[in-house]
Formats: structure tokens, C-alpha cells, sequence
């Protein structure tokens, strides 16, 4: 059922058939408001408020065991991961990125870089080191949007994809109204941990193996290290970035690195397929 569901998911996404209204982030946007009433939440509220999603996935995976020979649960495997799947604010400022180096607006592609990952905030003094970054963040965004999903999603099933998407929700909620929520980045640097070093080793297979190998190490091995460093330094080793080409300045190292990403995710399904075509997974 994982590779259906991904692949049912990955189709939906590409072809931005799910409306905005209806993908995660604004499901839960609204079940977050009813449940905090705008109130800084208290400790035993955020444990609630992230528990909550993945309880009543995993009460309605449990009641629909069986039913209908199995055909409701692969429905519900499809609709969990269809919704964890679509991100279009995420796809669209990389468009709107994209459009802005083509037509060699530069200001336009710093402030959309900026929307892109406003986890970081750019210090780049030259077009190129700014495709650099951009590269970094998108695989970082390809792992914490689809990667580390699909990862959950092939654990532990629909239960552990809802449980990954709300923990990084509120932490995206705390960053954004610049108010620390209880729980919330502890959680996620825990769900993060061996899912980040399993991803990234896939940018290790993926790009160049005795470059970004010793890079891998050093990064795993610090059982401090965050997720992003992982990811973005991995991915920076694996692949080399090109000196010069037609594409825009601030594009060469984004493509580049972009291309790596589909590589790895490309990596993931065929491992997954294999997976299941020898009944590792379901």
C-alpha cells in the first residue's frame, strides 16, 4: 500500500489537482485556531494539539481494517498521503524564482528566495552564491516536504505521516509568529534524526559517492547535528556544481542541485518498489 499511496500522491501533487484549502498545513491551520484560541498554548495543550491528528488516523486505520477487503484502508493510505503530499506555496515560489532569473530580475530572486526558505535568512553577495543557497534549499524543502514523508509514510504508515506533518506545521507556526511553542522543536529534532541520515545517504548514492561520503560521516556522527545541516551539507558534497552554462547565474547551482534531488527521490521509490516486491513492506 506505501508505494500505491506515493505514487497515487506524487501524481496529485505534480498535476496540482488538491486545492490549497484542502492540503495539510491549511487542515490544520484551522484545527490549531479551535484549539488555541489564539492563546499562547500551554504545554499540555501543544502535546494535545500534536498528538490529536495522528490518534484519530490511527483509530480510523483501525476501524477500517478489513472492510470491504481491504479497500478502505488503501483509501485512507491515499487520502494521508495525498494531503501530506501537496505543498503549493513551497512549488509556486520556486516558480515565481525561477520566472524572476530568467527575465534577470535579481532583487526578485533574493525576495523569493527568501519566501522559498524563510528559515534562513540569505547573506549572499554574488548571483552565484545565491543559486548555491537556493540549491541548498531545495533539498532541504525536497526532503522535509516529500522525502521525510514518504520515509513515515513507509514506517509507519498513514499514523506516522500525519504525526511528522503536524509536528513540522507548529514548528513552521513558531517560526512565523516568532513565538517559541512548547515541545514543538524537540519533537521535530527527534522525528528528524534517523530520517535525515538515511535521506541524505541517498544524496550519497545518488551524486558522487567518494566525495560525499566522508561528508556523510561527519555529519551522522554528531548525534547533535540538525537535520538541515545534514541534508544541506550532504547534498553540497554529492554533487558538483557547474562553473559556468546557459542557464541564468543564480540558476546554474539550483538546477544542479535540484537535479540531484530528483535523483534521490527517484532512488527512494526504487528502493520502495523493491522493498515490495519482496514483501519487506506492505
Amino acid at each position: 500500500m506505501a508505494l500505491f499511496a506515493l505514487l497515487i500522491a506524487i501524481l496529485v501533487e505534480r498535476l496540482r489537482l488538491l486545492p490549497s484549502s484542502w492540503q495539510f498545513d491549511a487542515l490544520l491551520s484551522r484545527y490549531y485556531k479551535t484549539l488555541t484560541e489564539d492563546k499562547q498554548p500551554s504545554l499540555g495543550t501543544m502535546t494535545l494539539a500534536a498528538v490529536i491528528p495522528a490518534v484519530i488516523v490511527y483509530l480510523l486505520t483501525w476501524l477500517l481494517s478489513g472492510m470491504l477487503w481491504g479497500a478502505l484502508s488503501v483509501a485512507l493510505w491515499v487520502i494521508i498521503a495525498v494531503l501530506c503530499f501537496s505543498h503549493n506555496p513551497q512549488r509556486q515560489a520556486f516558480k515565481r524564482y525561477i520566472q524572476a532569473a530568467c527575465r534577470g530580475d535579481s532583487q526578485a530572486c533574493f525576495n523569493y528566495a527568501n519566501e522559498l526558505d524563510p528559515s534562513q535568512n540569505l547573506t549572499t553577495v554574488s548571483e552565484k552564491q545565491l543559486g548555491t543557497q537556493v540549491g541548498q534549499s531545495v533539498a532541504w524543502i525536497n526532503y522535509r516536504y516529500y522525502g521525510a514523508i514518504a520515509l513515515y509514510l513507509i514506517i509507519l504508515g498513514p499514523v506516522g505521516a500525519v504525526l511528522y506533518c503536524t509536528v513540522r506545521f507548529y514548528s513552521e507556526q513558531s517560526r512565523n509568529a516568532k513565538a517559541e511553542l512548547p515541545l514543538v522543536d524537540n519533537l521535530l529534532f527527534v522525528l528528524d534524526w534517523l530520517p535525515s541520515r538515511v535521506f541524505s545517504f541517498g544524496y550519497v548514492l545518488s551524486g558522487h559517492f567518494s566525495k560525499a561520503i566522508s561528508t556523510w560521516l561527519t555529519q551522522v556522527l554528531d548525534p547533535k547535528r540538525s537535520a538541515r545541516d545534514i541534508i544541506t551539507q550532504v547534498a553540497l558534497a554529492a554533487e558538483t556544481l557547474p562553473e559556468s552554462s546557459s542557464a541564468p547565474v543564480c540558476l546554474q547551482s539550483t538546477i544542479a542541485l535540484l537535479q540531484l534531488s530528483k535523483r534521490n527521490f527517484i532512488l527512494l521509490i526504487t528502493v520502495l518498489s523493491l522493498m515490495t516486491i519482496f514483501g519487506v513492506v506492505n
